[in-house]
């Protein structure tokens, strides 16, 4: 892994708008809303309301958006960042960490930079070789690399700048995807990797030399190392047992984070505890903080203000990692500045800006695990009847599931309107806990969850059914009467980041592949355009030259499209990873559509008994189905095993043990054994099997569905 390199790939500076020159300062962020023609930071602004002011493009004319541009990625993987566009510049991001600097008017490569991920690094992560984006300060530009490292590019040439590596243990499965943040010359980044057993944190750098200036822990580490500080000591005493410490706590933040300026506050989103079992964690006692918190900070030093914990005790993958907007709203005739955040609990949060002071918390999603939140305490009261497996080792089902009512596509807020406009989803999950002796330490690529991987069924009638349960809704959400003011409703769930504007619009990416726009304040659609992939990244508008532009980020993938497959594949889109630019009277010729064909697969036979496919489908849950779906149905972001050639069956066993491990399989032959290998490459076949059989079922009832591949 190259972690000196010094130039782009590909630098074409001299192309660069001269404007480029302006830098990006304290008092431009601060004025950001003077500026609507830019979209310098990830959220817009410090407080990430996500609202454009630009009102070329309105509810009467929206219908007349034309494609003005569109960029091809090089790989046809996960793209989740929102751009960032400087002077006429757009700054945004591909798989791996790739960065690319475009014109933001024509489209033309101003430069290129990869980091050279090794690609079996992927392995360390939870959810695809995603990046949601880059920050820009002064002269550089700065981007979290998925392999840990943070670094600085010159934004003229993309030229490296600095490099640091942000992971306190190389062993355990540190990885980032969120965009850095950067206040008053402090770039901010957080970490993942929860789900495989590490401590989380945040750490601020100065921005021009790259030098650590301090570390904020989340969760208490190994008390025979001492407290890193008095915050620490607090917390701990909110954890039991020593599991906590040797599993890594979990508690990474790894996607939101916002600034208020006049507060001098930052806040972080605190993600959820490793294990995610309550009882292997901590006893089933204790708030854990700071799991599944907004926490504020002081951007300067990393010192602790306040917190707000969504829930306490976490159990249940419910992150507060979710979009935190900072802005002010009027409560009870009184205005007030205020976090709000959706986060994956299915509540909807209203705190004081300043103290953390809890305003008030509605349902926005289905919920089951809790009956609501306790106005006094704003603690939420836990339905232990429906909600809590652990005690007796009970399996339940539960919603919101792990995916939650509310992931990481962010959600906007227009002041107009009064409203925020939240990608919401209906999500469950049977949660079925491991006991201690079932449990395992923590390694490298090896999810630690101390809970069964939930299967997806294996029937098409089943998957019918969950697809049901499996829902998407663009909501409108009043936050002072904390209520929905209106709904769309999608066949899916995983739908995209929203935009907000002063032409009365909200512009939407849809998860089967279409990008939208609706009236703000009815929910009415007024324009729609298909493209090929699903679109999960938060779109932006932008002026250049007195025109204005629209601009969403187009790449299938992510945590819920490679892991539950059996449902990704519902929504028909195909790898196709672009940025697409809309305006007004655009002309450009759009890239043709493309959805999903049927096909047959030709399987070799099954040689393996009953037991042994029980075995291999264990294991291939616990190894593979992270990226290659759970059941093994794929929405074929990941390579579909199902229709594995006979040269890849050939080489399973050295594929498995890293043959490939430079195109993105990692290496497993430090986990597996030969012989659990053949187990899992069974249960593959029979899998294959079975879908062929399925689709020749579909063939005779409904004619030809499916062709022979």
């Amino acid at each position: 892994m190259n972690y000196k390199k010094l130039l782009p790939a590909l630098v074409l500076a001299c192309c660069a708008p001269a404007a480029l020159a302006a830098p990006v300062t304290a008092e431009r962020m601060a004025a950001a809303d003077s500026e609507p023609g830019n979209w310098m930071g990830t959220g817009r602004n410090y407080g990430e309301d996500r609202y454009s002011a630009l009102q070329q493009i309105t509810d009467d004319n929206v219908g007349d958006l034309g494609l003005a541009w569109n960029f091809k990625y090089p790989l046809d993987r996960v793209v989740q960042a929102t751009p960032v566009v400087v002077d006429g510049v757009m700054y945004t991001t591909g798989a791996y960490s790739m960065v690319f600097a475009l014109d933001a008017k024509t489209g033309e490569l101003l430069w290129k930079y990869d980091p050279e991920v090794w690609r079996g690094y992927q392995a360390r992560g939870c959810c695809d070789a995603a990046n949601r984006g880059v920050a820009v300060w002064g002269d550089k530009v700065y981007v979290g690399v998925y392999d840990g490292r943070l670094e600085a590019l010159d934004a003229k040439t993309g030229e490296l700048a600095w490099s640091v590596n942000t992971k306190i243990d190389p062993d355990r499965n540190y990885t980032i995807s969120g965009a850095p943040r950067v206040a008053n010359g402090t770039v901010i980044i957080g970490n993942g990797g929860a789900e495989f057993g590490v401590r989380g944190y945040v750490t601020g750098y100065d921005a021009e030399t790259g030098k650590q200036a301090w570390r904020f822990f989340t969760v208490p580490g190994d008390p025979a190392l001492g407290d890193e500080t008095d915050t620490i000591t607090m917390i701990r005493k909110t954890w039991f047992g020593d599991q906590y410490w040797k599993q890594g706590g979990g508690g990474t933040s790894w996607d939101s984070m916002a600034y208020d300026a006049d507060l001098d506050l930052f806040y972080i989103g605190v993600g959820n505890g490793s294990f995610w079992n309550y009882k292997l964690r901590s006893e089933a006692r204790g708030d854990n903080l700071f799991l599944s918190s907004i926490v504020a900070i002081r951007p300067k030093t990393g010192e602790y203000v306040w917190h707000y914990q969504t829930t306490p005790g976490e159990a249940w993958d419910y992150t507060a990692t979710q979009h935190i907007i900072v802005t002010t709203l009027e409560i009870d005739g009184e205005e007030r500045r205020v976090v709000m955040q959706a986060p994956k609990n299915g509540f909807f949060y209203v705190l004081d800006a300043a103290t953390g002071e809890f305003i008030s918390a509605e349902k926005y999603g289905h919920v089951t695990w809790a009956k609501g939140i306790d106005p006094e305490t704003g603690r939420p009261i836990v339905d232990y009847e429906a909600a809590d497996y652990w005690t007796n080792n009970e399996p339940k089902t539960i919603f919101p599931g792990s995916q939650g009512a509310h992931n990481w596509p962010p959600m906007s807020y227009n002041p107009n309107t009064g409203l925020v406009y939240i990608p919401q989803q209906v999500t469950m999950e049977y949660f079925s806990p491991l006991t201690e002796d079932e449990a395992k330490a923590p390694r490298p690529g090896v999810p630690n969850l101390g809970m069964h991987i939930p299967h997806v069924p294996e029937t098409l009638k089943d998957i019918d059914a969950l697809a049901q349960i499996y829902r998407g809704n663009l909501v409108a959400w009043d936050p002072v009467k904390q209520e929905a003011r209106w709904t769309v409703p999608y066949e899916h769930v995983h739908n995209g980041g929203t935009l907000s504007t002063a032409g009365n619009l909200v512009f939407q990416g849809t998860a089967d592949g279409r990008v939208v726009a609706y009236t703000a304040d009815t929910g009415k659609k007024l324009w729609e355009q298909p493209v090929s992939t699903g679109v999960v990244a938060g779109p932006i508008t932008y002026e250049v030259d007195g025109e204005q532009y629209v601009a969403f980020n187009a790449g299938w993938g992510g945590a819920f499209p490679i892991t539950f497959g059996a449902l990704a594949y519902r929504t028909g889109v195909v790898p196709d990873s672009r940025l697409y630019v809309f305006k007004l009277g655009g002309d450009a010729e759009m890239p043709p559509v493309k959805r999903r064909k049927l096909e047959l697969p030709s399987p070799p036979p099954v040689t393996a008994d009953a037991a042994t496919l029980a075995e291999g489908k264990e294991l291939f849950a616990n190894h593979c189905g992270v990226c290659h779906g759970l059941s093994a149905l794929s929405a074929d972001i990941i390579p579909d095993l199902r229709y594995i050639t006979p040269e890849t069956h050939e080489q399973f066993l050295p594929i498995v043990y890293g043959l490939r491990s430079d195109k993105g399989m990692p290496p497993f032959g430090s986990i597996l054994s030969v012989e659990q290998v053949e187990k899992i490459h069974q249960y593959i076949i029979q899998r294959s099997h079975d879908w062929r059989d399925e689709l020749l079922k579909r063939n005779a009832e409904n004619g030809h569905v499916a062709e022979q591949n």
